[in-house]
C-alpha cells in the first residue's frame, strides 16, 4: 500500500475496481443477512455484515495497494491529500473513481437483488439507531471516532516506512471488521462516504446522508495530521 505524489489513469481504475469490491460484497452481506436470512440485527447476522466489509476491504488492500494504495474511501484520501501522500488533482481523480464504483456496485445490486435488495432500501445507513436514542450527535462522534482509528490504522501500518511489511491488508481489514462489529446497529458503520454514497443514489434514500460525509472526514482528518506529523514525519526525515 504505497502513496505517492503522482500517479496514472491505471491507479484510478484500481480505486474504482477496488470500491466496486467493498460496496458489492459489503451491502450485499447486508441484504443477505437481512432479507434472505431474515436475522434482522443478531450477533450472528452482525458478525456476517463484518465480515463482509472488513473482508473486502482487506483483499481488495491485496489486490490493488501496489497500484494506487487502495484508498477505496474519499476520508481516507483525503487526508492524504492535505498531508502531501497524494497531488490533489489525483486525489481529486480517486474520489471521483470512489464514488462512480460505489455507484455502479450499488446498481448491479439493484439489477440482479431487486426484491431482496428492496427490503432494506439497498443497504444504505440508516442514521442513528434507537440504540442511541436516534441521537445525531452520538452518530456523529461515532462514525467520526471509528474512521479516526481506521486513518490511524492506515497510516500507521501502511504509510509509516518502518511498518512491518505486508501486514497492512491484515490490520486495515481488521479494523474495518473491528468498527462494523461495534457500530452496525448503531449508525450503519459507514466510515466511508462512497460507500453511503453508493446505495443513497441507487435507492434515492438521503436522510441523514450529510453525517456520512461529514463525520468520517473529520475523523479521517485529524487521524492523518496527527499521525503524520508525529510519527510518519519524523522517521521520513531520520531517512
Amino acid at each position: 500500500m504505497g502513496f505517492c505524489l503522482m500517479v496514472n489513469p491505471r491507479a484510478y481504475l484500481a480505486e474504482g475496481i477496488s470500491t466496486y469490491g467493498l460496496v458489492f460484497f459489503g451491502p450485499l452481506s447486508v441484504i443477505l443477512a437481512i432479507a434472505a436470512f431474515g436475522e434482522e440485527l443478531t450477533t450472528q447476522s452482525v458478525f456476517f455484515i463484518s465480515i463482509g466489509h472488513g473482508g473486502a476491504i482487506a483483499l481488495m488492500i491485496y489486490a490493488f495497494g501496489h497500484i494506487s494504495g487502495a484508498h477505496i474511501n474519499p476520508a481516507v484520501t483525503i487526508p492524504m491529500m492535505i498531508t502531501r501522500k497524494i497531488g490533489i488533482v489525483d486525489g481529486v481523480a480517486y474520489i471521483i473513481s470512489q464514488l462512480i464504483g460505489a455507484v455502479a456496485a450499488a446498481a448491479t445490486l439493484l439489477v440482479i437483488l431487486p426484491e431482496l435488495g428492496a427490503k432494506v432500501n439497498f443497504a444504505t445507513q440508516g442514521g442513528p439507531s434507537d440504540l442511541i436514542n436516534n441521537s445525531i450527535s452520538s452518530g456523529f462522534a461515532i462514525e467520526a471516532i471509528l474512521t479516526f482509528f481506521l486513518v490511524t490504522v492506515i497510516f500507521m501500518s501502511a504509510v509509516h516506512k518502518k511498518a512491518s511489511p505486508g501486514l497492512h491488508g491484515l490490520t486495515i481489514g481488521g479494523m474495518v471488521f473491528l468498527a462494523h462489529l461495534v457500530a452496525v446497529p448503531l449508525t450503519g458503520a459507514s466510515l466511508n462516504p462512497a460507500r453511503t454514497f453508493g446505495p443513497a443514489l441507487i435507492s434515492g434514500f438521503w436522510e441523514f446522508h450529510w453525517l456520512y460525509w461529514a463525520a468520517p472526514i473529520l475523523g479521517g482528518i485529524i487521524a492523518g495530521l496527527i499521525m503524520n506529523y508525529v510519527y510518519v514525519n519524523k522517521v521520513e526525515k531520520e531517512a
